[in-house]
């Protein structure tokens, strides 16, 4: 019974996330998307430098933060 109820469980999020990127064409405006992609960028990105640092046996460094541009 489990493995069925997984099975429907994967099914139905499926569908669900194959409506996702249709949908917030509609519901999103352009900067909101385009938000959204930089943030999924750069979360991947730094993913993959991880992968490839530990792979290497090596430390990420910590990049300092960005402080927001003060406004005069």
């Amino acid at each position: 019974m489990a493995k069925l109820t997984l099975d429907l469980l994967r099914q139905a999020m499926a569908e669900m996330g194959a409506k996702g990127g249709k949908r917030s064409l509609v519901t999103m405006s352009p900067e909101e998307r385009s938000a959204r992609a930089k943030k999924a960028s750069l979360a991947a990105a730094k993913k993959r430098t991880e992968k490839r640092l530990e792979r290497e046996g090596k430390t990420a460094r910590k990049m300092p933060k960005k402080s927001p541009a003060r406004a005069r």
